[in-house]
């Protein structure tokens, strides 16, 4: 079996890409990272998510993106609630964290060549999304040729490294219904960009909205929703 890098926030998305990755045989070691984010109830998440569907070995890399701000998510700056589809379509919102997945394909691209690993997953979607520049399949394509270009593997012809990017023309309905079928357990995830300290999401940003639609339509109730009103 081989070996595959799987970049795993603990969001909705990624954990349907690790479960992708592993329904396609490979063995996945999930990348998480600690990157200066104000809330670092994803990294509890993605350690549940890792544990449930049975990784070879689960990282979280610290990065310190706070450093340089310019995001609601690394800074003191209001995350944007209530807004609708128009809104969140006519603009890169605020919480665009500056060139994150470029930071985060380069660290798996360095633990693929460790690991020769050909095959990097990551849950990026160009459709139910905020409108972020490092979401696009042209992006995706662009790194990774820069990728097959830049390790001594690839020099070497050791290795041909492929960026996969299951869920990129699903809509989050679909991409609920694919990892529904494939046994993820929802509950375990966190999608909101400004959570309780309990992890109970604000039912308000823009994640938050995109994740109750994409549920409502698949025709699902959100465990998430279901595990917080079986506590309180």
């Amino acid at each position: 079996m081989a070996n595959a890098v799987v970049l795993l926030s603990g969001g909705l998305d990624s954990a349907t890409a690790l479960a992708i990755c592993r329904e396609a045989g490979f063995v996945a070691h999930a990348l998480s990272f600690r990157y200066g984010q104000r809330h670092l109830v994803e990294l509890d998440a993605a350690a549940r998510v890792a544990e449930a569907l049975g990784v070879a070995e689960h990282l979280i890399s610290e990065i310190d993106l706070r450093r340089f701000g310019g995001s609601a998510l690394t800074a003191e700056i209001a995350v944007p609630k209530d807004r609708d589809a128009q809104a969140m379509a006519e603009a890169i919102p605020i919480t665009y964290v500056p060139a994150r997945n470029t930071v985060f394909l380069s660290f798996a691209l360095a633990w693929a060549e460790v690991l020769s690993a050909n095959d990097i997953f990551i849950g990026v979607n160009a459709l139910d999304y905020s409108g972020y520049p490092d979401c696009r399949p042209e992006y995706i394509a662009a790194f990774e040729r820069m990728a097959n270009l830049a390790t001594a593997a690839g020099a070497e012809g050791r290795q041909h490294l492929r960026i996969h990017a299951p869920l990129m023309t699903l809509t989050k309905a679909e991409i609920i219904r694919r990892g529904h079928a494939l046994g993820v357990d929802y509950g375990l995830t966190s999608s909101c960009y400004d959570p309780g300290a309990d992890g109970r999401p604000c039912g308000h940003c823009d994640s938050c909205q995109l994740r109750a639609k994409g549920f409502a339509e698949a025709g699902l109730a959100d465990p998430l929703w279901q595990r917080f009103a079986e506590s309180d």
